[in-house]
């Protein structure tokens, strides 16, 4: 049922699933990522305009180009929670280029930076204190940004709703996830005997 590649959910679900495997640091990734992809949308409304036909406020600029990647990926990986993902994207992007109109650049870069810094933070003391393992974006800054938001979604979609996009889907992650830990521990104690 999975597919290769670049769309091969379960590899993009396992590869970030490895670095968030503490309860706390994802709770705290719950928090903070979507927040950060908004916030981001806040900051990038203040690009050109790439075109110029949506009503005043809502410029398709490189925020909603940011948007519309992220959203058809999502979809491109999963139909169902991909859709609520790509929702969520154009969510953000209607709110965040709302608030960016409304503060002005003067006060939103500045309501950026706290707020990113804020989060960034959290998720740096999740990874710390929590998961005791650097952040997947060292590793793969691409991937990290890209399936941090649809990551933490389907993580809530799982432990909530008990969502997989197939059957077995979870507990294949699962698999892999604990074989990949379980290869970082081996190579961290080689280095450390």
């Amino acid at each position: 049922m999975g597919r290769s590649g670049l769309l091969d959910l379960e590899k993009h679900f396992a590869f970030y699933g490895a670095y968030h495997s503490n309860p706390i640091n994802i709770y705290i990734h719950m928090l903070f990522v979507w927040p950060i992809f908004f916030t981001s949308l806040v900051l990038l409304y203040f690009t050109p305009s790439l075109f110029n036909f949506l009503p005043s406020g809502y410029n398709l600029n490189f925020g909603f180009l940011f948007t519309l990647i992220y959203a058809l990926f999502y979809v491109c990986l999963d139909k169902k929670s991909g859709s609520l993902a790509a929702l969520l994207c154009f969510i953000c992007w209607v709110g965040g280029s709302s608030l960016a109109g409304r503060l002005g650049f003067s006060l939103a870069w500045k309501v950026v930076l706290a707020s990113q810094l804020f989060c960034w933070t959290g998720q740096f003391i999740g990874h710390g204190v929590f998961e005791k393992r650097a952040p997947a974006l060292l590793d793969n800054l691409t991937q990290a940004f890209l399936m941090a938001p649809f990551f933490v979604l389907l993580e809530a979609l799982q432990m909530y709703c008990g969502y997989e996009p197939y059957p077995g889907f979870h507990a294949s992650v699962q698999a892999k996830i604990e074989a990949d830990i379980k290869e970082w521990q081996d190579k961290k104690q080689k280095k450390s005997s």
